[in-house]
């Protein structure tokens, strides 16, 4: 091999194994979505957000974390102000723009709430004939024939606690959010009580970290996945599952 070319490949490889040398921090952008990742008491928190950073840190990588609206997001990763995101649905069409940790970070399923003074009962589609339905402006709902049914409508709200607010006082029927998510909200909010969900799953996705297309990111890409690999067979992931898993168990 000419001595060029073994010159050209020696500095592609310092520059991949460049970013966890150095100890660089990784500035990420997020949304707030409890108890995924979350803010409390100024700080960052949330199943997700430790996730990352103990991996980070076996990589010796610092973690920056910034919460952003959604669509703010991803205009931060797009115009290169961010080294990427977390917690985010992988689509193909997004490949192109950001490059996805191929190990997930969490499962999410996605279920319709409801103001128990008016259930709505939720079996398929056709239940949902001229409801409205409270959707959050950005995100991605993977159900295709949930996401283009014109048998409803969609309405918008700025944050998720507005949507469950406009739930409750019959503004919108039903609001579509994780799961796991919006036990969490209604548990913040108080709304226990007043407010219950569909146990059919409108879909099912998982949560990722992508980052942006760099040759040194790509290599902490794979680093990140066979460490995350590894944390998950771990009983310190299992702990943190298990402590995420009652929403009153996080309530202040």
């Amino acid at each position: 091999m000419p001595l060029f070319q073994r010159q050209i490949i020696a500095t592609l490889l310092l520059c991949c194994c460049a970013f966890a040398a150095r100890g660089e921090t990784l500035r990420l952008v997020t949304d707030a979505w409890a108890p995924y990742v979350y803010e409390e008491d100024g700080q960052a928190a949330g199943l997700d957000y430790e996730i990352t950073r103990e991996v980070l840190q076996r990589l010796g990588v610092k973690l920056d974390l910034q919460f952003l609206p959604w669509k703010r997001c991803l205009l931060e990763l797009e115009q290169g102000h961010a080294d990427g995101i977390l917690d985010i649905f992988h689509l193909p069409e997004r490949e192109t723009s950001m490059l996805f940790v191929e190990e997930p970070l969490s499962d999410v399923e996605l279920v319709l709430f409801y103001a128990r003074n008016r259930p709505y009962p939720y079996e398929s589609l056709e239940d949902l004939r001229d409801l409205v339905i409270g959707i959050s402006p950005g995100y991605w709902y993977n159900d295709e024939t949930f996401r283009n049914s014109p048998l409803f409508s969609r309405e918008e709200a700025p944050t998720h606690e507005a949507n469950l607010g406009k739930l409750i006082r019959h503004r919108v029927d039903l609001v579509i959010n994780d799961r796991r998510a919006g036990l969490y909200l209604t548990t913040q909010m108080g709304l226990q009580q007043q407010v219950d969900y569909n146990r059919k799953a409108v879909g099912h996705d998982r949560l990722y970290l992508a980052l942006r297309h760099d040759p040194a990111l790509a290599s902490l890409a794979k680093d990140f996945a066979d460490e995350l690999r590894r944390f998950k067979r771990e009983p310190a992931y299992a702990q943190l599952q298990q402590r995420y898993a009652n929403p009153d168990r996080l309530k202040p």
